[in-house]
């Protein structure tokens, strides 16, 4: 099979599987649109049951839908460092979140890792971050520095929904020596200066997205925009007018936690609208995914995966995307072969007709001829996700079909992911050799891991000190293969 579509005004046959790269003869402007904490289902495109996305279901059907899509951790920051960096969090010592309970951290990403924003900038690009950082506080941390020309957003893992409500709150705290302020507070930044924001939050991340657009267009510069909207994730706040759209939700969490998502949608439709009256629709490239799964203690769907934010199965790190490019991105077709966010950085580099950062590690590849071609891109390759909890280690590893998974310190499990996305029919006791050859291939990436440099709480980091974490040799035991919880403790007890 042949398919045939448009390429920065040429018209390329790639044949399937052929893994032909034709770079695009103009740069296009690329804008990654990140949600926070978003279920699998929660979307109109994904088959949502009961909220409705219709500008993010149009753009999925004019784009190509990946069903299969993950990202590198099961949470919050370590994920988005691994999307702006294209490396595992655990290679770049970033598997925890970063502290986030108001007192400045001095941690952060490392400046030795060239973020793609840098990549972008450096190829032509104005390049901006709005919305939810996650990466470090302290200066050389910040996006300003990181990259990115433009920031309007707050540094921490969450904000209210509602900053002029709680704008008094904070300038008396401040007046008061108050500290640590809990940084859902603190003001919003543009760049590095504090502003009082008047609108719901997510309202104003898609006004500065349009900024950014119509200033970008001024500049004749092709833009790199990171939309980091922390709309779904807490605390459950949304607008009295989107809340009405979702009167016959009846539980008062997933009525605000849709409301949440409803409003992400209608920014979406108005940066589109945007697009097209600065005639830059054309040449624009839009990834919309979340940044791990959703958490089902907060009103979230992940049907029909198993799982919630923080698994490594699937509900935990598999999540909706879709890729749209008018003419350039196939229309109408569902992509069902595994892909990661961590190949969007190799990907973009493509794009925007760039090398990678003289001496740049990636984790991920470049899978534009694979999107076109509708063939895999990871054949024979495996896709990771590793969680440290207390004292011990969740993993996944998916390789074309399979999937290999070991959760709250249970025996491994197998499925054959393709057939069982649900995750219920364990077949590690049929297939022991492909069970054994997975945990092989999964412990020895574990080689390119490094101590984290910054910990979460006390606790993890008294795991580490003790010897507790990362205890690969337990991790991997082959023996807690096909024996029950039960089972390997009496074994253990011999």
């Amino acid at each position: 099979m042949k398919i045939k579509f448009a390429l920065g005004g040429l018209i390329v046959l790639l044949a399937t599987g052929c893994g032909a790269q034709v770079k695009p003869t103009s740069k296009p402007n690329i804008l990654v649109i990140l949600c926070d904490d978003l279920g699998y289902a929660d979307v109109g495109f994904n088959g949502s049951p009961d909220i409705i996305t219709p500008e993010l279901d149009k753009l999925a059907k004019e784009g190509t839908i990946m069903t299969s899509a993950y990202v590198a951790h099961t949470f919050c920051g370590p994920s988005r460092a691994a999307l702006l960096t294209g490396r595992y969090p655990s290679e770049i010592g970033a598997p925890y979140n970063l502290r986030d309970d108001g007192r400045a951290t001095t941690s952060g990403v490392p400046v030795e890792e060239t973020y793609m924003s840098n990549m972008m900038h450096d190829a032509g690009y104005y390049t901006s971050c709005i919305g939810k950082w996650h990466l470090g506080d302290n200066t050389e941390f910040q996006p300003n520095n990181r990259g990115f020309d433009d920031f309007y957003g707050f540094l921490g893992g969450g904000h209210k929904y509602f900053p002029n409500l709680f704008q008094p709150y904070y300038e008396k705290q401040k007046k008061a020596g108050a500290y640590p302020i809990n940084v859902y507070f603190t003001p919003l930044l543009h760049n590095t200066k504090e502003v009082v924001e008047t609108e719901y939050i997510t309202d104003a991340f898609s006004r500065e997205a349009i900024r950014v657009i119509k200033e970008s267009n001024k500049k004749k510069k092709p833009f790199f925009m990171y939309l980091a909207y922390n709309a779904p994730h807490v605390p459950l706040e949304a607008k009295a007018e989107d809340m009405k759209v979702f009167a016959n939700i009846k539980d008062k969490d997933r009525q605000t936690y849709a409301a949440m998502v409803y409003a992400v949608d209608r920014g979406v439709g108005e940066i589109v609208k945007s697009l097209k009256e600065t005639n830059q629709y054309e040449n624009t490239l839009i990834v919309f995914l979340s940044d791990n799964g959703g958490n089902f203690d907060h009103g979230a769907n992940n049907y029909p995966l198993k799982g919630t934010k923080g698994d490594t199965f699937e509900g935990g790190f598999r999540v909706p995307m879709f890729w749209h490019w008018p003419n350039k991105v196939a229309a109408g077709v569902r992509f069902d072969h595994p892909v990661s966010a961590l190949d969007l950085y190799p990907t973009f580099a493509h794009l925007a007709n760039t090398n990678l950062p003289k001496g740049k590690k990636v984790s991920g590849k470049n899978i534009w001829a694979d999107l076109a071609a509708n063939t895999s891109p990871h054949k024979d390759e495996m896709i990771f996700a590793y969680r440290y909890r207390e004292g011990y280690t969740d993993v996944a590893a998916r390789k074309e079909d399979w999937k290999l998974v070991r959760m709250a310190n249970e025996p491994w499990q197998l499925f054959n992911i393709t057939k069982d996305i649900g995750e219920k029919h364990d077949m590690a006791g049929q297939f022991p050799g492909r069970v054994q050859e997975m945990i092989t291939e999964t412990q020895k990436w574990t080689k390119t891991h490094i101590r984290p440099l910054w910990f979460y709480s006390q606790k993890d980091a008294e795991y580490w000190k003790s010897g507790q974490l990362p205890n690969f040799d337990d991790t991997f035991e082959v023996e807690k293969l096909r024996m029950s919880p039960i089972e390997w403790e009496e074994q253990k007890a011999k």
